[in-house]
């Protein structure tokens, strides 16, 4: 279906009833004050319906998605009951963008969500209610559908592009067939499979030549130096403050990746960027759609693969030596192992210039805009150690995982967090809505991490100014802020070596990661994989705690 762009939509023509997960199936989320971001404005809600020729019976916000907000939307065209031939919608991912339904075809690379009359029914809409800044690493969803429509045409598995809002951003696009998150197939074989299509259809994407593609968004093809370097400077941007200043682990890793860029000359690829379990759908073993294309870039093959591995620490994805022999031998790009390092710092780096923290008070003074700050708590220090211990590997440190414990004493009022974290248990049990669920726990969260450092904060705190004393000898150490400006300084001019810094901050995310031990719960023992079966194991995470 041709993709519509430059077109205005109608007037809205009113602001819809009723609640994303409404018992009648005739209802759509409006645009009431008190539903907030959990609702869709009357304007989008009209242009869906004039973009297909229909009128939209419901319009249901999934949970997940980290930028952009994902929906499954019903629309009614001539009369027709939405969905009468389909048999429901598919389960949606739970952290990270997801596009699932019950429409299109098993392979995803023809066809559209249709019903015999060839009118659209179940679709998607990705939808981001603040457009990215100039200078973003996302792009915007216009660029985003440009990359995938042409995806479609070169035959890759990727959704059909309906329809991209003149204005706002917003895209609506086929809802494809299939399940999200790997780690819940249950069959080993089956696992194998997936995870070998996967392998075949990004080996495919790697085979395309760029310059033959047409996505005039991303600019010209140039050698994957030239376009590492380009996204370095836009790293440097992006993580520049108003007063100039950027984070210390930011700046080393930015300036290492400029003196180490690798000395490959041999083909530029589309590179994903975020590339791997969670990121494509699968049904009866086969990929049916690779999604979430913001990062997508000209660069090095080498690039994906890291961000595959980085995916398969979140998800787990068979075992990825076997993995990536296959792509090896499918794409004709060798593995290598170094630029697959490199591209790991590259990968972490830039996650950590994507967005506010999530401790970060709206400049208004206002509250933080809805979203599951628990999760991203944890996903947080999860990339933090990946991060560092990614520095590691490409640098050669040989950091070990020690797992120092802070010691504390429990405050007088500790046993209210158990009262609460109680009262959460019960709440997320009978909770329908799949996002109030996934928010529920990531309260619970945020109260575990609050927990510890209640007992144990102001002990990891005294650590810490330790440890920076003994990295600035002569120093007056009494402010922990102006301590770690200091050790950022020292090793920015060389007073400080680098591993030695590394090692300082190596040391502090473990203590933070024992302080979230109860957040993070599985996660806390996941690592990098190897990359064959020769590699040396990434440090342990040591062991883990708590429930996720």
């Amino acid at each position: 279906m041709a993709t519509t762009r430059a077109q205005n939509p109608p007037a809205s023509t009113g602001t819809g009833t009723g609640t994303a997960e409404g018992t009648d199936a005739g209802t759509v989320s409006g645009a009431g004050a008190d539903e907030g971001a959990l609702t869709l404005p009357a304007e989008l809600l009209s242009w869906i319906g004039w973009s297909v020729g229909g009128t939209v019976t419901r319009a249901t916000r999934i949970a997940g998605g980290g930028v952009n907000e994902g929906w499954f939307v019903d629309v009614t065209v001539n009369g027709t009951a939405p969905g009468t031939n389909q048999s429901g919608d598919a389960k949606g991912s739970t952290d990270g963008d997801e596009n699932g339904g019950e429409d299109g075809d098993p392979d995803g690379s023809t066809g559209d969500s249709t019903d015999g009359d060839g009118r659209p029914r179940k679709l998607f809409l990705r939808r981001n209610a603040t457009p990215p800044t100039a200078g973003s690493a996302f792009h915007s969803l216009a660029t985003e559908a440009e990359i995938v429509a042409a995806l479609r045409r070169a035959g890759a598995a990727v959704p059909a592009v309906h329809a991209v809002h003149p204005q706002h951003e917003a895209v609506l696009m086929q809802r494809v067939t299939g399940e999200t998150w790997f780690s819940r197939i249950t069959d080993p074989r089956e696992q194998v499979r997936v995870a070998q299509d996967f392998i075949r259809v990004l080996a495919g994407i790697h085979r395309l030549d760029p310059r033959h593609l047409g996505i005039r968004a991303l600019g010209p093809v140039r050698s994957a130096r030239e376009h590492a370097l380009e996204r370095i400077a836009d790293l440097r941007r992006r993580a520049t403050r108003p007063d100039g200043s950027m984070d210390p682990l930011i700046r080393f890793s930015a300036d290492w990746l400029a003196a180490n860029v690798p000395d490959y000359d041999g083909p530029v690829v589309l590179v994903q960027g975020d590339t791997g379990p969670g990121n494509f759908l699968y049904q009866h073993g086969r990929v049916t759609a690779v999604l979430d294309w913001e990062l997508a870039h000209w660069g090095d093959p080498m690039d994906d693969i890291a961000w595959l591995t980085l995916r398969s620490v979140q998800d787990t994805f068979t075992h990825v030596p076997d993995r990536l022999a296959e792509y090896a031998a499918l794409s004709g790009h060798r593995l290598d192992v170094g630029r697959i390092h490199y591209y790991r710092v590259f990968a972490e780096t830039t996650m950590a210039t994507l967005g506010a923290d999530a401790d970060e008070t709206p400049s208004d003074g206002g509250e933080p805009p809805p979203r599951d700050y628990g999760n991203l708590h944890i996903y947080q220090q999860l990339h933090r150690r990946l991060w560092l211990q990614a520095l590691s590997d490409a640098m050669g440190l040989g950091l070990t995982r020690d797992e120092p414990v802070p010691a504390g004493s429990p405050p007088p009022w500790d046993p209210l967090y158990a009262q609460a974290l109680s009262m959460l248990r019960v709440v997320a049990a009978r909770v329908d809505d799949p996002l109030a669920r996934q928010w529920t726990k990531g309260v619970a969260r945020l109260l575990r991490s609050l927990r510890e450092l209640d007992a144990a904060g102001r002990v990891a705190e005294a650590a810490e100014l330790a440890d920076l004393a003994a990295l600035l000898p002569g120093e007056e150490v009494v402010s922990l802020t102006d301590a770690r400006a200091l050790a950022a300084d020292a090793t920015a001019v060389g007073k400080v070596g680098d591993g030695d810094y590394l090692r300082y901050l190596w040391r502090r995310v473990q203590r933070d990661e024992h302080l979230r031990r109860g957040a993070l719960g599985a996660l806390g023992a996941r690592t990098w994989p190897p990359l064959t079966d020769d590699d040396p194991p990434t440090p342990s995470a040591g062991r883990a705690g708590g429930t996720t």
